[in-house]
């Protein structure tokens, strides 16, 4: 059968398995659907809803296996999906912070009440807003979310937003033309981890190529912890960036799919629980239902050294 790997640059990992042919040696019906080429209808109002940035093509037969941020599982549950996680990468809190610029009067999270604050809405930057402003005691309305896809570095240079939730290799520019003052730690607040996840459907029906997607990735995944400017090279090749930042970005992340854990289930849950109150997701969600322990023992199985 074919199988449809959804990928975009985000998420680092299936990038490089698509240009690298490691995946086609075991499924060579692979198909690769780049997500930026899928339709994402108008951006909704990020004070009242989260997109699903594709979520929801895992079940219109957009793809049958995807890997994102933090957040769009979550949406995904939330608008009733049938997702399973399938693995999750180590902590990637180096990736990026909540940032201020040094002369700005805003010296603390309470601060933020009433300021724009540029994200990515739907990526794993509003799960590290949220976190952020509910340790500050306020909510997503106490803000002006902003969401930017664009140059969102090139707002905050501009003085077009009051703080940003930055991610490298942007931070990278932004911190070479100007001082920037970190608001909140991301370590210790959010793991900031790749995920990757299929339908329910797609796991029970096709374990043999669920498996072999994994496998592909943890060798992937190995391959760009040895050489991270090789890998580099696939990014910027691509975005026109900057080669040595995209470098110095690869070689301060995790690499290697790992099984799901209780903590990181705790913290989805907390995650999806502010989502529900700020009015982001229209139901509730239980995000244990998501995760399968022979996935778990699928990954483990897997991992290397």
């Amino acid at each position: 059968m074919s199988v449809r790997v959804g990928y975009f640059p985000h998420n680092n990992s299936l990038w490089v398995l698509r240009h690298r042919g490691i995946l086609e040696r075991s499924l060579p019906d692979v198909e690769w659907v780049d997500l930026r080429s899928l339709p994402s209808g108008e951006r909704p109002d990020p004070t009242r809803s989260l997109p699903s940035l594709h979520g929801d093509h895992l079940f219109d037969g957009g793809y049958d296996f995807i890997g994102t941020g933090s957040t769009p599982p979550v949406t995904a549950q939330g608008k009733g999906h049938d997702i399973v996680y399938v693995a999750v990468s180590g902590s990637r809190h180096e990736n990026g912070r909540l940032v201020v610029k040094q002369d700005s009067p805003i010296h603390s999270l309470e601060d933020l009440a009433g300021k724009r604050v540029a994200l990515g809405h739907g990526s794993w930057q509003t799960t590290l807003l949220l976190f952020a402003l509910d340790r500050a005691g306020l909510t997503w309305k106490d803000i002006e979310p902003v969401d930017v896809y664009g140059d969102a570095a090139q707002l905050f240079l501009d003085g077009e937003v009051d703080a940003w939730v930055g991610s490298y290799p942007a931070l990278t520019r932004v911190e070479r033309e100007t001082t920037v003052r970190e608001l909140v730690a991301t370590d210790g607040l959010f793991s900031h981890r790749s995920l990757w996840f299929t339908r329910r459907d797609f796991a029970a029906d096709h374990p043999e190529e669920l498996a072999a997607i994994v496998a592909a990735l943890q060798e992937s995944d190995a391959w760009i912890r040895e050489n991270p400017r090789a890998a580099a090279e696939l990014f910027a090749a691509d975005d026109g960036g900057d080669l040595d930042a995209w470098e110095h970005a690869l070689r301060t992340r995790p690499f290697g799919l790992n099984p799901v854990t209780e903590d990181f289930v705790a913290e989805q849950q907390r995650a999806a629980d502010l989502f529900h109150a700020s009015g982001l997701i229209d139901r509730k969600i239980t995000v244990s239902e998501a995760v399968l322990p022979e996935l778990n023992r699928l990954v483990e199985s897997t991992r290397r050294p």
